[in-house]
C-alpha cells in the first residue's frame, strides 16, 4: 500500500517543500485574483515536464498520466488568501501584500501539492492510471471548485482526495472520517420597508428598527423549536444596517447572516422558515420584506470507502498513533463540488504546536502553520493515490 520510494522523496524535497510555502505565503492573492500563483504553479510544472491547462480566470488542471492503465484519481489544493492583516510582522516571510494573507493555509495546500506532483512525476511509469492536480482559486468565495467543475476538473474522474491544514489539531496527526466534515454554507439577506418620519412622532410612522430587531430575536427559534435537535444547524446574524440620524425613525432595515447545517431537508426547512419569520414579523408591524437566499457550498460528506483508504494510508505511512477523531465543523468548504461528480473525502492534517504559536484560529491575523506538517501533507497526497489506483474495487 505504501510506495517506499515516494516516502523517500517528499524527506529529499522538505527543504523545498518549505521555501514554496514560504514563497506563496509573502506574495498571497485574494480570490480571482491568483494570477501570479497561477504563473508560478504553471512554471514549476514546465520545470517538471508535466502537462496541464489553465482554467479562467485563474487556476491549473494537470495530469500525470501513469505508464500503465487504469483510473484517476483527483488531488485538490485552493490557494487563495484572505483580507486579512499579518500580525506576525516578526516572520522572516511575512505577507508582503498589506490586509493580505494567507490566513488559512492556502499556501501549505498549494506548495504540498506542488511537491506532491513533483515526487509523482518521478515515479509515473509505475502508475496504473492518472493523477489529475487540481490547483485552483477563490475557495475562500465558494466558487472556484464549481468553476473548476463546469471546465471539465472531473471529467473522467473516478475519485478525488483534498486535504486542508488545520490548526486546531496537533501537528501531523490525520484526521478523516466517514461521513459529515464540514457545513453547507449559506448567505441570506432580509430587506425591511417600513415608514420613516420624525422621532418625536412615532405613531405616524413604521418603524424599520424595531421590526428588524424582532426579526432577530424572534428567528433564533428557527433553530431551537423548529429544527430537529439531533440535526445540527447554525444561523447566525452577522450584520445590521438600519437608519440614517438618531432622531428619525428608520425606513428601511437590512439584516445580513449565515445558515450552516450538513441536512439537506434541514436547509431546505430553514431557508423556508426564514421567509416565514420574515413576512409575518413583518406583517404585524405593517411592514413589507423581501428575503434573499444564496445558496452557497453543500456539506462535505465523506465517502466511507474514501475515507477509510485514507485512515489505512495515514496510519501505514506515518503509524497508528497519527490517527485523530476530528469532530465535525461548522466552517464550510467548496470542495462538496468534486463531491458530486466523484465519491472522495477530505482530510484534516494538523499544524498546531504550542511551542510555535501555531495555534491560532483560521482567519486570524496571527495564523501561521507548523512546517513540519508540510511533509505529513504532501505525502498523505502522494501515497493516497498511489494506493488508490492500485486499490481493486
Amino acid at each position: 500500500m505504501i510506495h517506499n520510494r515516494l516516502k523517500e522523496l517528499i524527506g529529499e524535497y522538505s527543504d523545498e517543500l518549505t521555501a514554496l510555502r514560504r514563497k506563496l505565503h509573502r506574495e498571497p492573492e485574494l480570490s480571482w485574483e491568483e494570477f501570479k500563483t497561477t504563473q508560478f504553479i504553471c512554471e514549476y510544472l514546465d520545470g517538471l515536464g508535466i502537462s496541464y491547462r489553465r482554467t479562467e480566470p485563474t487556476g491549473v488542471i494537470a495530469d500525470i498520466a501513469g505508464g500503465q492503465p487504469g483510473k484517476t484519481v483527483a488531488l485538490r489544493g485552493d490557494m487563495d488568501a484572505l483580507q486579512v492583516e499579518e500580525l506576525n510582522k516578526d516572520l522572516p516571510y511575512a505577507s508582503m501584500e498589506n490586509g493580505k494573507m494567507h490566513a488559512c493555509g492556502h499556501d501549505a495546500h498549494t506548495a504540498m501539492l506542488l511537491v506532491a506532483a513533483k515526487a509523482l512525476n518521478e515515479i509515473k511509469e509505475e502508475l496504473p492510471g492518472t493523477v489529475r492536480l487540481l490547483f485552483q482559486p477563490a475557495e475562500e468565495v465558494a466558487e472556484g471548485a464549481k468553476m473548476m467543475v463546469e471546465q471539465g476538473a472531473m471529467e473522467g474522474v473516478d475519485n478525488v482526495f483534498g486535504i486542508h491544514i488545520w490548526s486546531q489539531m496537533p501537528t501531523h496527526k490525520v484526521s478523516c472520517t466517514p461521513g459529515p466534515s464540514f457545513a453547507s454554507a449559506d448567505i441570506f439577506k432580509v430587506t425591511f420597508k417600513g415608514k420613516g418620519g420624525h422621532g418625536a412622532m412615532p405613531h405616524d410612522c413604521i418603524d424599520a428598527a424595531v421590526v428588524a430587531s424582532s426579526f432577530v430575536m424572534n428567528v433564533q427559534s428557527v433553530v431551537s423549536r423548529t429544527i430537529d435537535a439531533q440535526q445540527p444547524a447554525v444561523l447566525t446574524i452577522g450584520k445590521m444596517t438600519v437608519g440614517t440620524r438618531f432622531n428619525i425613525i428608520a425606513e428601511n432595515a437590512v439584516i445580513e447572516g449565515t445558515v450552516r447545517c450538513f441536512d439537506p431537508e434541514t436547509r431546505d426547512l430553514i431557508e423556508k422558515q426564514l421567509q416565514h419569520y420574515a413576512e409575518n414579523t413583518a406583517a404585524i408591524y405593517g411592514a413589507k420584506a423581501e428575503v434573499e437566499y444564496i445558496r452557497g457550498s453543500q456539506a462535505v460528506i465523506n465517502d466511507e470507502y474514501s475515507a477509510q483508504l485514507v485512515q489505512k494510508v495515514a496510519s501505514k505511512a506515518f503509524g497508528e498513533d497519527v490517527l485523530f477523531t476530528e469532530k465535525p465543523t461548522m466552517g464550510a468548504e467548496d470542495f462538496s463540488f468534486y463531491l458530486d461528480k466523484a465519491p472522495g473525502s477530505f482530510a484534516l492534517v494538523g499544524s498546531g504546536n504550542p511551542k510555535k504559536d501555531t495555534e491560532w484560529a483560521h482567519h486570524h491575523g496571527k495564523f501561521n502553520i507548523d512546517e513540519d506538517a508540510l511533509a505529513t501533507g504532501a505525502e498523505l497526497y502522494v501515497q493516497y493515490a498511489w494506493a488508490y489506483l492500485n486499490e481493486k474495487q
